[in-house]
């Protein structure tokens, strides 16, 4: 390849803050769906590609390199959207809903939400086995509850988080202990420092939201109506819960997820086909594809129960495909590297190189959507910056689990955050006030850095 020159500093600097210009003005001041200020950066980024001598074939490459890194999450999203149909015509998720609105007492649905949501998170590793699962019902529940549903879904996000970060079956917590060369379970430890003060903060807000509900006769009378409406149309019996069981159980012996996925799927069709009124395996696949359509006329309990099929994530799909092909054509230009090498010659204490790698995976995240890049970039690229300051590895593995997994889902356009609005049914712009945890933890992670701490020579850490 001979081209002019590589993008400098200085252009990349320009460049990013164009597209972070580009998709602001679009998502708050226009108010337009996230793909077309991608789109539009997209544009962007090939007319700079352009300038700098790069042939159309490369850009292409670039595009088509980026989608394929995009193939697995694209796979899992459309199957938890089978799923979620699937477990609505087996009778699942109705049968976890009544279950919750006949135990859970409105006012305290946002902390037991919490809890629950970590509990699972925590076991099975994944934020969006918990999503799909137990979230999903928890939704439903808050809804008929008249439990705000942004609030509800900052609840389920935080919990299921949780879990993603503090694992040690999460594939993102192995991934960024591996790539800052970290022990896990050192990792782990050494992340309970800002995670713990940043759950307990979340608890306790969570607590105090619930406290400002207010439960009358109404609200219960509704709580009630929605039961009676629910178990007209759907068998309830604990024989649906067979398939989500087997799910958890499948990823805690870590099974990978998208066998784990389909045999729920399997598992779902075989019980409502034998439990359901009138079910046929033909019905089914219909569901799989366009999810459940239930005629009620009470309209709280159709929107609940009509959920799920391939279709409902094709919005998320399409979004992440073009988040994907950004990611592939900033890699061929090879901005990020440039960004951080750049950063990386102004740092001259540690609190500046943990806030620069925290600042780095959210902006990775921004212009890619990727939680996986956003973690391997800013580790590759800063781990000789460590050991050149002699500081602890384990630092650097904190900050790229912070600014890398926890933010994805606060990113309209995040794999994380498409998955969970969608699957959710509340746009990210609406749960992020409520994301309490996922937030506070980077931001103890850089405030704890700035702050002086006894020296200790075994660990080589910086003063």
């Amino acid at each position: 390849m001979n081209h002019f020159k590589t993008v400098p500093f200085g252009a990349a600097v320009m460049i990013f803050l164009s597209m972070i210009v580009i998709i602001f003005i679009s998502l708050f001041y226009l108010k337009t769906e996230p793909h077309l200020p991608l789109m539009l950066c997209l544009v962007l980024l090939s007319g700079v590609a352009f300038i700098y001598k790069y042939s159309w074939k490369e850009i292409e490459a670039g595009l088509v390199k980026g989608i394929q890194n995009g193939v697995q999450p694209i796979i899992i999203l459309a199957l938890i959207g089978i799923l979620i149909g699937a477990w609505m015509f087996s009778g699942t998720i109705p049968t976890v809903m009544i279950a919750a609105l006949n135990l859970i007492d409105p006012g305290s649905l946002l902390i037991l939400t919490l809890i629950c949501c970590t509990i699972i998170s925590s076991l099975v590793g994944s934020s969006f086995t918990t999503v799909s699962t137990v979230g999903v019902a928890l939704m439903g529940v808050a809804i008929a509850a008249g439990v705000p549903a942004q609030w509800a879904a900052g609840a389920v996000i935080c919990g299921a988080c949780f879990g993603d970060k503090m694992s040690p079956m999460s594939d993102t917590t192995n991934f960024a202990s591996g790539v800052a060369s970290v022990n896990i379970f050192t990792h782990i430890k050494h992340m309970s420092n800002t995670t713990i003060p940043a759950f307990l903060i979340t608890a306790f807000l969570f607590w105090y939201l619930g406290t400002t509900l207010t439960v009358n006769d109404a609200t219960l009378e509704n709580i009630q109506e929605i039961i009676s409406v629910m178990e007209q149309h759907v068998q309830i019996s604990g024989w649906t819960l067979i398939s989500p069981l087997i799910v958890i159980a499948l990823a805690i012996t870590r099974i990978p997820v998208i066998p784990a996925l389909a045999a729920g799927i399997v598992t779902a069709g075989a019980t409502g086909i034998l439990l359901q009124d009138g079910a046929s395996f033909a019905q089914f696949l219909n569901v799989l594809q366009n999810g459940t359509a239930f005629e009620i006329e009470q309209e709280t309990v159709q929107k609940m129960l009509n959920r799920g099929g391939l279709q409902s994530m094709m919005w998320s799909i399409s979004l992440i495909m073009i988040a994907f092909a950004l990611g592939g054509l900033m890699d061929t230009l090879q901005l990020i590297q440039t960004l951080l090498k750049g950063l990386i010659m102004r740092i001259k204490v540690k609190g500046q190189l943990i806030l620069a790698t925290v600042s780095s995976s959210i902006g990775v995240n921004l212009v890619t959507g990727e939680q996986y890049l956003s973690i391997l970039i800013p580790g590759q690229s800063f781990k000789d910056a460590y050991e050149k300051m002699n500081i602890d590895k384990k630092y650097l593995s904190r900050s790229l689990e912070d600014g890398g997994t926890l933010i994805n889902p606060l990113i309209p356009w995040g794999v994380s955050g498409a998955f969970f609005a969608q699957t959710l049914g509340v746009d990210v712009i609406a749960y992020l006030p409520f994301a309490f945890f996922l937030y506070l933890s980077p931001l103890f992670s850089v405030l704890f850095s700035f702050l002086p701490g006894r020296k200790k020579p075994a660990e080589q850490l910086a003063a």
